[in-house]
């Protein structure tokens, strides 16, 4: 049998970088791709984001890192819309806990580019104003506690894309108190669908054909 090249879904293989017995960060290749040279754009941004958390967790650290072991999670990998997050957890000696720091990666593959948050919604759409709405919903109905007062998200907020939800999420400390883990806040993006881009990534996973 012929074998031919797969382009969607992405087709990925786990790498790994160890150094020693207490570093382990696994993450995704993209492999098998047609176009060449979107795969290596893709692992490129994937390789930076992997050393940028790795960077977070080691610089200007005093004390000696005991463990360090990152992983990720592929969230979307459909409708040429490709999501996923990258985590990494590291625990310094005589730290009261680790400490955890995701990233988040979204790829419009039709149009070749890692996508923003502002990238998914109708230009001048007040798509902040809404998100922060739907998001502040969610902190009351689900009782989260909260640092201080919330004041809507930023423009650049993390996010990924999961089936037909896109996922707002903060990181540790950043509007919770660190027992509460990740903030995560899933919206149904058929209650955005007004102000989403109808050239965008969210619209195809609209679609139901």
């Amino acid at each position: 049998m012929r074998n031919v090249p797969i382009t969607f879904p992405v087709s990925t293989r786990t790498l790994v970088i160890h150094h020693g017995s207490n570093i382990h960060v696994y993450y995704p290749q993209v492999n098998r791709m047609k176009d060449t040279t979107l795969a290596n754009h893709i692992k490129q941004l994937i390789i930076k984001d992997t050393q940028t958390l790795i960077n977070l967790q080691v610089g200007n650290m005093p004390s000696t890192l005991e463990e360090m072991l990152g992983s990720y999670a592929l969230k979307n990998n459909q409708r040429k819309v490709f999501s996923l997050t990258l985590t990494n957890y590291t625990y310094h000696e005589k730290a009261a806990h680790g400490m955890t720091f995701i990233k988040a990666l979204t790829f419009d593959l039709t149009k070749e580019k890692k996508v923003n948050l502002a990238d998914l919604f109708k230009p001048r759409s007040d798509y902040k104003q809404r998100l922060s709405k739907l998001v502040e919903e969610q902190i009351i109905a689900r009782d989260v506690p909260l640092l201080g007062a919330f004041t809507g998200i930023k423009p650049d907020q993390d996010f990924y894309i999961a089936d037909k939800t896109l996922v707002l999420f903060y990181q540790l400390y950043d509007i919770t108190p660190y027992v509460y883990g990740f903030p995560m806040f899933p919206i149904n993006i058929y209650d955005i669908q007004d102000i989403i881009n109808k050239d965008g990534p969210l619209e195809r996973l609209v679609e139901n054909n």
